[in-house]
């Protein structure tokens, strides 16, 4: 089955078109024009537009046949909306080197991503002021790519979430099966520290994966800070 939401075309066709016509422009609130600006512009617009989903020929040009003119002034408006924020708003590594794609020349265990939440003890309220270390063997975890962070500090608009992506380690062979152990420490001001450990066993595939999946991905349990005894 192969199915696909055929606004991501659209949306990233008339992303680098508006980045261009910015380009010759050039107004002062426009400041990059890296890929990964163009990619989190595509990614603010699709989760605001309801999907329109196709699963084949026929679908694209059922799709294709309706003059939806509202949906295209909607797409350009929440274009333009997001580079003005994307921008104002740059992630700290949106202007580093692209991301290392090289794939890896033998077997390797491929991680799932890590997910969880932290909460107030007390009142269950997500925490937005966390940092969160992902440790292997005492050794922090290095991640698939520079747009990743490790450590990550929570912000009040991840309302207490987190996610991690492992970068994969090298493997003796295919399908070879091994336990990992990892730690996760989470210090925020005026909480006491909370540390976490955790075992996921992997099993090595023939080649790395770097699109990410939510489907392959491992739910951590709620992690709970409670405020730290200052007496």
């Amino acid at each position: 089955m192969n199915i696909h939401n055929i606004l991501e075309d659209q949306v990233i066709l008339c992303v680098n078109k508006t980045f261009e016509n910015l380009k010759e422009v050039k107004p002062a609130w426009f400041t990059c024009d890296c890929e990964q600006c163009r990619l989190d512009t595509a990614a603010y617009v699709l989760n605001r537009l309801p999907p329109k989903y196709i699963v084949s020929g026929r679908g694209l040009t059922h799709v294709l046949s309706q003059n939806d003119s509202q949906t295209t002034i909607d797409i350009d408006a929440l274009i333009m909306e997001g580079v003005k924020k994307i921008l104002k708003n740059a992630r700290p590594f949106h202007a580093g080197e692209s991301k290392d794609k090289i794939k890896n020349a033998g077997p390797v265990f491929n991680f799932p991503f890590f997910i969880g939440k932290v909460c107030n003890g007390l009142t269950f309220e997500p925490v937005s002021n966390a940092v969160i270390t992902l440790s292997k063997d005492g050794i922090p975890c290095e991640m698939i790519d520079y747009t990743w962070q490790n450590p990550t500090t929570l912000t009040h608009h991840t309302k207490g979430k987190y996610t991690f992506w492992v970068k994969p380690e090298p493997a003796q062979s295919p399908d070879e099966t091994k336990c990992f152990h990892f730690k996760i420490e989470i210090t925020a001001e005026g909480f006491e520290k909370n540390i976490y450990t955790f075992d996921v066993p992997v099993t090595s595939a023939q080649y790395a994966v770097y699109e990410p999946s939510t489907v392959d991905s491992v739910k951590i349990e709620n992690l709970y800070l409670f405020e730290a005894d200052n007496d």
